[in-house]
């Protein structure tokens, strides 16, 4: 070749462009993520302490997850229900389940930790958060909005995304594990 290339040079170059925006990409959803997946890996490790069968450990997880979540909340509860009143579909209609969304997820959180009326605190984690999903899926999937999740208040700004759908039907399946286990 006159310009000292290889035939495949221009292949070669493009596959390493391709490679280094999937590299940004993948940055850019980490920064974004860190604080979620930050928060979730603390509570997968610190399920374990005092867990010996797999009902205490995800008792312990959804135990911890709810009072958490719970807490960001709080430190903006105003803040949080106008952000959830964007995409769920109890909160859209009555505004004062925003307001005590938080306060629900913190008596879960409480229950599940002290093993107190475990098939009733399971079922409301089942249809609370089963519900909760539905208005996640509409937003996400069917509407396709481009909002702020409000998962964790209003003090992260995280998008709300397939992450937030996971997030919701994952705790509905763990609740209905914990039924079965």
């Amino acid at each position: 070749m006159e310009d000292g290339k290889s035939c495949c040079g221009g292949a070669h170059h493009a596959k390493h462009e391709e490679e280094s925006v999937k590299a940004a990409v993948f940055s850019a959803w980490l920064k974004t993520y860190y604080p979620l997946l930050l928060i979730v890996g603390l509570l997968v490790v610190a399920s374990f302490a005092g867990a010996g069968t797999a009902h205490d450990w995800m008792r312990h997880f959804m135990g911890g997850f709810f009072i958490v979540f719970a807490f960001f909340k709080l430190l903006d509860i105003r803040g949080f229900a106008d952000a959830y009143a964007g995409y769920d579909l109890l909160a859209t209609r009555v505004r004062w389940y925003g307001l005590i969304y938080p306060f629900l997820e913190l008596g879960l959180g409480f229950l599940y930790l002290f093993n107190l009326f475990s098939t009733f605190t399971i079922w409301v984690t089942i249809i609370v958060m089963g519900f909760s999903s539905l208005g996640v899926i509409k937003a996400v999937i069917f509407e396709k909005k481009k909002i702020r999740c409000a998962c964790l208040g209003t003090v992260l700004n995280l998008p709300m995304s397939s992450i937030t759908i996971i997030e919701d039907l994952g705790m509905v399946l763990m609740a209905v594990l914990m039924l079965l286990v």
